[in-house]
């Protein structure tokens, strides 16, 4: 079983529900702060929703440079999701394309002329991974503290049974 072989079944699975949890941010809630030092949740919905573009990013280049990021915008939940969608296709065609040998490739993030870190592509992957899942279980408290339902991710939740029980 090749690397992008176990990878793509989690992936599926861990996208599926980001999905469904981003599907559910309220729009003209996007301002809302749980705290005056957290991040708004428009734009917590935003990195989530460009989390797998990293992921391509990891697989096919050897760097990301963040001194060229324009920054945070507010943006409605339906573009938020086509951006998603966008950039979860990307993502799994870039696994799916993958090679073994493409993981032991070094990676850097950089900021300008300042490398952040480096490190092999494959922990560089497992790491957007969980840090997408770290955020995203942000956005279920946000979500949670805005009273909205909170759909099931690894099984049931107060407002709803798992898929298929």
């Amino acid at each position: 079983m090749t690397i992008a072989e176990t990878l793509l079944p989690e992936f599926d699975q861990e996208m599926a529900s980001t999905r469904r949890l981003l599907e559910r941010v309220p729009t003209d809630k996007g301002k809302w702060k749980p705290h005056p030092k957290s991040f708004s949740l428009g734009h917590l919905a935003q990195l989530v929703s460009m989390m797998p573009g990293w992921i391509t990013n990891t697989v096919s280049e050897t760097e990301l440079d963040l001194a060229g990021y324009a920054g945070y915008s507010y943006e409605t939940t339906e573009d938020l999701v086509k951006a998603f969608d966008k950039n979860v296709k990307e993502a799994r065609k870039a696994i799916a394309s993958s090679k073994d040998s493409d993981y032991i490739v070094p990676w850097s993030l950089k900021h300008g002329d300042r490398v952040i870190f480096s490190m092999a592509r494959g922990p560089v992957v497992r790491t957007h991974i969980n840090h997408l899942i770290h955020h995203r279980g942000q956005l279920t408290v946000y979500l949670r503290l805005v009273d909205v339902p909170i759909p099931s991710i690894y099984g049931p939740t107060a407002d709803e049974k798992m898929p298929g029980f």
